[in-house]
This record gives structure tokens, C-alpha cells and sequence, in this order.
């Protein structure tokens, strides 16, 4: 197995897909402790450590692992990702969370590993208008890495969403092959809404004519799920509704006992009375005014399409966030008086059933939200783990 070090780990997405993917994680650390129990539950055979990476000293690290300096396969990780998101409120340099991609570049320096992986949102591509991302493709280049940067659309690797990552791949030669990027194989109606271009360069990689599968709709992710009313909790473990009806469920389910993670927040009273008048496909444009929140009875009906929003079952999902809070994003359940529960978040993201998330309702959520979908880590990591291969067998990866 290739090793692997998984930083700002949160829960465990991104391990696991990589872990699928034909990699085995050997240590993770994340600042917040609810992650970390979700992490260790998941992962019980990894080191897995609480604490801020401003604290950690890498050297200390490679020590105690026992590796030596060059042996690691691949150094993954997605620092915070809030202050380069485009729908922050607020983006500066001045922002910590925007500089803790130096702590893991301190990483990159001490453990010198054969590939880099780094995750954020399609908004560092036009933060201090793509100076943040030019210095760590700089930075990785003077540490003697080729590195690239690429918009993947998570629904065109068969994750039900429309979700859109940035991903920097740095390898440790003198050129980075264009199949370190792994190629799309689902079509699917996804929109870019986004900076999408770097020194005049489209970043988003698009599926080209060799895509021939159809997007996974969201009633094919959560389509065989117990049905819940507004607010029901029920047995912890529940029974499937029906048995998988196509591959994505049969998929979610292996290893699973049942159905966890999944009970029904209590939407207010007047949500409820808002849910009345919004069909699948409607928003908050649905909504009589007087239901409205004040701010949005002044807001544009061609803004903020998503807040409110009903989803109809043969699309994609919305992005998932840290939270399924109707007044952010359509998260009203296609069929069910309800929004979505922390295991339908979860199939959204593309985790399988026996991941068990942990802490309050609203933790749940977070590590949900947070995560790098599995299934996409997974197609990366089988883009990563092949050049690796190949490179071993033709000679030395540092060679050039």
C-alpha cells in the first residue's frame, strides 16, 4: 500500500476515498476534537491527532512514524477553506485561515513526499486575483515539485451534487503528465459560477466525448431511505425502505448494517408554513411575501435561487454545506414535508452507509458539510496512485 499523511483531516472524507483509491493513511490531525472522534472511529487503524498544525513540528512526525525523508507516497490535505470561499462575507489576507497552507508546505519540506494533494474551493482561484494560488504553485516549484491546479466538478465522478473543488497535485519531478488529473466519465448539467481561469488558462477540466455515463440524480442517491416526518428521530439503526435499486445504492450499502445518521431536524413553524408553497424545483420566490424573511422581500426573485429550495428528484442536489439550513441552500427533502438528513447529506456527498458520523446533530452536519467527497478523492486518487506506479517502474521519480 502507498502511505499517506492526511492533514486538516475533518472527518475522514478524503482519507477514505484515497484509501479506495489504493493508499493507506498512516496519520491525520484536525483542529476540532468532534472531527478527529469521527476520524478515529472511521479510520481505527490510522494515528490520528487533535491539535492545531501551527503546533505540530513535522520533523518530530516523520520521526515517530518511522519514515525516512522521501519515503512518503502522498501528503494530502484541504486547509480551511473559508477565507478563499467566494461566498465568505469577508476575504483578506489578513484572514489566519488563508496563510495555514505554509504549515503545510513546512510538511512538504520536512517529509519531501513523492505527490502533493491540496483541496479548496473554486474561490482561490480569484482570491488577491490568484496571487494566493501563483505563490503556492511557486512555493511547491522551489521545494522541486511540478504542480498544477484544476477545477473538478464532483457530479462528473458520479457524486449526486453540484459541487465544484480546486485541486493542486504537485508531484516530485520535472514534469507533471496531464493523466495526473483524473478524466470525467459522467455528463452533467453543471453551471460555472465561478472564476474559472488562471493567467488566461481554463482550470475546469470538463468531460470530454469518452463521458458516456448520465449524472447520478439525488433520488438515485436517497431514493431507498426510511421515509421521516418533520422533527422524527426513530431507532438509531433503521431498515432500508426497499432493496438497492440501482448500482449508487448497492454501493452505499456494503458493510452497512442499516441505516444510521438518519433523523429529521424540526423545521420552525413558520418553515413549515413557507414548505407549504414550494414544489419540486420552486425556491423562495414560491413563497407568499408575507412568509418571506424581511431580506428577502427586497431581494431580486432572480437572486439567491437556491435559498428555500425544493430540489425535483431527477437533478442533482445543491452543494452540501456544514449545515442544511433551508434559509442557505435547497435543502427542503424532493417528496417529504422535511429537509435533509444527515444520511441523506452523506449519500449526497457520496459516503457510504457504515461511515458513521458523531457529536450533536449540528457536528454531524459539519462533518458532512466539510468533507472532500469520497467518491471524487477516490478518482483522483486512482489518477495519483497510477503515475506513481508508473514513474516507480520506469525509474527514479526525482530523476530531472
Amino acid at each position: 500500500m502507498l502511505k499517506l499523511l492526511d492533514l486538516f483531516a475533518g472527518a475522514g472524507g478524503l482519507s477514505l476515498g484515497l484509501t479506495e483509491a489504493g493508499f493507506e493513511p498512516i496519520f491525520a490531525c484536525d483542529l476540532k476534537p468532534v472531527f478527529m472522534g469521527a476520524y478515529s472511529l472511521n479510520h481505527p487503524q490510522v494515528k490520528a491527532l487533535t491539535s492545531d498544525i501551527r503546533n505540530l513540528a513535522p520533523e518530530s512526525i516523520l520521526q515517530e512514524l518511522s519514515l525516512a525523508q522521501g519515503e512518503l507516497d502522498l501528503l494530502a490535505g484541504g486547509p480551511p477553506c473559508q477565507g478563499f470561499s467566494i461566498n465568505a462575507p469577508f476575504r483578506s489576507v489578513l484572514d489566519e485561515r488563508n496563510h495555514l497552507f505554509r504549515y503545510f508546505l513546512k510538511f512538504v519540506e520536512v517529509f519531501a513526499p513523492k505527490s502533493i494533494l491540496i483541496e479548496n474551493v473554486p474561490g482561490l482561484v480569484s482570491f488577491e486575483n490568484g496571487r494566493t494560488l501563483d505563490d503556492i504553485l511557486e512555493s511547491l516549484s522551489d521545494l522541486g515539485y511540478s504542480a498544477e491546479a484544476k477545477i473538478l466538478g464532483a457530479a462528473y465522478y458520479g457524486v449526486p451534487q453540484a459541487r465544484w473543488r480546486t485541486i493542486i497535485i504537485g508531484l516530485r519531478a520535472k514534469d507533471l503528465p496531464a493523466a495526473i488529473f483524473p478524466e470525467p466519465t459522467y455528463k452533467a448539467p453543471l453551471k460555472v459560477n465561478f472564476t474559472a481561469t488562471l493567467q488566461g488558462k481554463c482550470l475546469v477540466k470538463y468531460p470530454n466525448y469518452k463521458a458516456s455515463l448520465n449524472f447520478v440524480t439525488i433520488d438515485e442517491a436517497i431514493g431507498d431511505l426510511p421515509p421521516l416526518v418533520n422533527g422524527q428521530r426513530g431507532e438509531a439503526l433503521k431498515e432500508y425502505l426497499c432493496p438497492p435499486l440501482n448500482a449508487y445504492q448497492l454501493s452505499a450499502r456494503i458493510g452497512s448494517p442499516g441505516v444510521s445518521n438518519h433523523e429529521a431536524p424540526n423545521l420552525t413553524a413558520i418553515n413549515l408554513q413557507r414548505l407549504k408553497f414550494i414544489k419540486p424545483g420552486d425556491n423562495w420566490t414560491s413563497i407568499p411575501d408575507h412568509l418571506l424573511p424581511k431580506g428577502l422581500r427586497l431581494a431580486r426573485k432572480s437572486d439567491h435561487t437556491k435559498r428555500y429550495g425544493r430540489v425535483r428528484p431527477q437533478d442533482l442536489a445543491s452543494t452540501i454545506l456544514t449545515k442544511c439550513d433551508p434559509h442557505w441552500g435547497a435543502y427542503f427533502h424532493y417528496a417529504q414535508d422535511r429537509v435533509f438528513t444527515v444520511r441523506e447529506a452523506a449519500r449526497i456527498q457520496s459516503f457510504p452507509d457504515r461511515y458513521v458520523f458523531t457529536g450533536s446533530m449540528a457536528d454531524q452536519y459539519a462533518e458532512v458539510g466539510n468533507a472532500v467527497p469520497p467518491l471524487l478523492a477516490k478518482c483522483i486518487g486512482l489518477a495519483i496512485r497510477s503515475v506513481l506506479e508508473k514513474a516507480n517502474i520506469g525509474g527514479d521519480l526525482t530523476a530531472g
